[in-house]
């Protein structure tokens, strides 16, 4: 398994050791003690499927006051995969990281708590897989705005399909201190 850091401190890329013959592949999505090697202690509790088409885009999401940590990878097609730094007082708060997953480059994205997680799909399908921390709790969703300025996103679509959700959520400036996690050196 190859990690690599990102330009976000604990958002990591995630390569796994691939074994592929004349009968197909096989790979360790996740293996507990080689992520804790790499730093990665998460203990999943939901592991969520989603099947978007070409244009689609889905976030940025995150849960606050109970956070999620997500090890999300692609089953087929391909995606543009983005996580922003929300973490109130951290030194990368508002910036961005992109990684390209797919099913042929069989890439991983560790996204930690604190961070708002968003795709946009861009091949003709994407069947997308998230690991997360935490369960899902209605009460603590929350979104930001895909294309707000402050973060500026190069999307590769500026023209996507969003859920009502998504086409109407806050800017991050619009969110208020509480709603945001805090960093924590």
């Amino acid at each position: 398994m190859k990690v690599m850091q990102t330009r976000l401190p604990g958002v990591l890329v995630i390569e796994p050791r691939v074994f592929e013959d004349e009968r197909g592949f096989f790979y360790e999505g996740f293996n507990a003690a080689r992520f804790g090697q790499a730093g990665i202690r998460a203990s999943f509790v939901q592991t969520n499927v989603s099947r978007s088409t070409r244009g689609v885009l889905r976030g940025l999401h995150y849960q606050w006051p109970h956070p999620q940590g997500k090890l999300v990878s692609v089953l087929e097609g391909e995606v543009y995969d983005v996580a922003v730094d929300i973490r109130q007082g951290s030194p990368t708060f508002g910036l961005w990281e992109a990684v390209t997953l797919s099913a042929q480059n069989r890439r991983h994205l560790w996204i930690p708590e604190g961070f708002a997680h968003g795709f946009c799909v861009v091949s003709e399908a994407a069947i997308f897989t998230y690991q997360c921390t935490a369960l899902y709790e209605p009460a603590a969703d929350a979104t930001i705005r895909w294309n707000d300025e402050a973060i500026g996103i190069d999307w590769p679509s500026t023209a996507p399909m969003l859920s009502p959700k998504d086409m109407h959520s806050p800017l991050l400036s619009d969110i208020p201190v509480d709603k945001l996690p805090a960093y924590v050196p």
